[in-house]
């Protein structure tokens, strides 16, 4: 005897007083209506469609440039154990002074002289107008550089945060001073030297002495604000006075930038590439997400790749810091001033909210532009652009890249090689690997790219912007 329960009596009743054929029947006759296989790693790729592209047909891109003075200038390395730190004595030549110093043993006595100091917000570390003898290594933290106006008013010189320093002049020129106090704007740790330990080492070691004296040398070549060799030139003169003589000399090693590879390789099984293609190909299909991710990779070495990517390759000087923390209005002016002409602007959504906060806040409403038929944000005329692959740190801090770019305009440029065997897309490949004895074909994706800074102020970069909410 069967038991039937309550539904499915209720679906024979109802069955029995159908009069026509249910859905649900009628979909073994029908054809679904399907999409293409959706993907939600795809980002809008801003960076890599705004930038010009330029044909590398050797594979070689070489950025020549006039011959510069001003060498080092990067960011100091520490090594950290409890609450004990140490500078990186190869990362000593960031700083200028040791920027030509071959002597790995010499930057290590440097780098062990270094004693640390823990100070507290408000604290003065130096003062205008006091005797300048010992240089700082911010380890940790934030430092306000301020001076004094014309009129006595205070100004704001600006901010160094970690891996920065200061008074690094100071080593080598006797009886000089502060030309502007410096003040912890937040708890921080140092490390000093000081100019008489830097004297007794430079007495004992000759290779330390040879880098104070090139490093003397190099301050006495002409050279033009930017740090390259002068052009002499004369001008407002009247009458036959003899023209200088000159020439403009160029960097004997300069820079190369060989295109990097992004690459994967596709599998799909014979059988599903030959029973399963309608109405879709399974391959073409395979591959176009497969291409997807090899852009989204492209842009994000682009960004972060050690060797070529922007946030690695933005000069000491074109780096600056956030007056507060937020990323502000004043901060953004600070950094369109670093440069002529200034195209996009690229920040993380979150850093993008951050500033918008700010502004709302000051009451501030910044235009739009629109672009490509989308209203994006901008400021001073400027567009700023999402870049999800601008990273936020564990801290809830982020950078903010601000780029002048093309050939014609001294900028940023974006590397590839058109025409390459087995193209699909412009510097993309897709090369037949052949079938393995289980029947799975093989697909070599590869997309060869890299990006070229041709002169530092072309590429600057906001650093430790603070993205929390006001109630993160």
């Amino acid at each position: 005897m069967s038991v039937e329960s309550a539904d499915d009596a209720t679906t024979t009743a109802a069955d029995e007083h159908r009069q026509s054929l249910s859905t649900a029947a009628a979909r073994n006759l029908a054809t679904t209506t399907k999409t293409v296989p959706q993907m939600q790693g795809i980002s809008s790729r801003w960076l890599l469609r705004l930038l010009p592209w330029v044909q590398v047909s050797g594979g070689v891109y070489r950025v020549n440039r006039r011959l510069t003075y001003a060498v080092g200038g990067g960011r100091v390395a520490f090594d950290q154990t409890a609450y004990q730190a140490s500078v990186a004595p190869p990362s000593l030549r960031e700083i200028p002074l040791f920027a030509g110093l071959d002597d790995d043993a010499a930057l290590g006595t440097v780098a062990g002289a270094f004693t640390q100091e823990q100070v507290t917000a408000g604290t003065t570390i130096a003062e205008q107008g006091q005797a300048a003898d010992r240089l700082y290594l911010v380890v940790h933290g934030r430092v306000n550089r301020q001076g004094t106006g014309k009129f006595g008013q205070d100004t704001h010189l600006g901010v160094v945060s970690d891996g920065g320093y200061f008074g690094a002049d100071a080593l080598t020129a006797d009886d000089t001073s502060w030309d502007y106090s410096a003040v912890a704007a937040t708890d921080s740790t140092l490390l000093v030297l000081t100019r008489e330990q830097f004297g007794g080492m430079a007495g004992d070691s000759a290779a330390l002495a040879g880098a104070a004296q090139a490093f003397a040398s190099r301050k006495g070549q002409p050279q033009n604000a930017r740090g390259e060799a002068d052009i002499a030139i004369a001008s407002g003169h009247s009458g036959e006075p003899t023209l200088p003589n000159t020439f403009a000399d160029y960097e004997l090693a300069p820079r190369e930038y060989e295109l990097s590879v992004a690459q994967s390789v596709l599998r799909v099984h014979s059988r599903v590439a030959d029973l399963f293609n309608q109405p879709m190909n399974q391959v073409q299909q395979q591959l176009r997400l497969t291409i997807e991710a090899l852009r989204e990779r492209q842009e994000h070495e682009m960004i972060n790749n050690t060797d070529f990517g922007l946030l690695h390759n933005a000069e000491y000087a074109q780096r600056i810091q956030t007056h507060s923390g937020p990323p502000t209005p004043d901060d953004l002016d600070e950094l369109l001033s670093r440069r002529r002409s200034t195209r996009f602007i690229f920040a993380h959504p979150r850093a993008i909210a951050a500033f918008g906060r700010e502004c709302n806040r000051r009451g501030l409403y910044p235009s739009s532009i629109e672009v490509e038929g989308a209203g994006v944000p901008a400021w001073r005329g400027v567009p700023i652009f999402p870049c999800n692959k601008i990273p936020v740190t564990g801290d809830r801090t982020s950078s903010i890249i601000a780029i002048r770019t093309g050939e014609e305009d001294q900028g940023v440029v974006g590397l590839h090689q058109v025409g390459i065997p087995d193209e699909f897309e412009p510097g993309l490949n897709v090369r037949f690997m052949g079938i393995s004895d289980q029947a799975i074909m093989s697909y070599l994706v590869s997309c060869y790219f890299s990006a070229a800074v041709l002169v530092p102020d072309a590429l600057g970069v906001l650093e430790n912007v603070e993205v929390s909410g006001p109630y993160s």
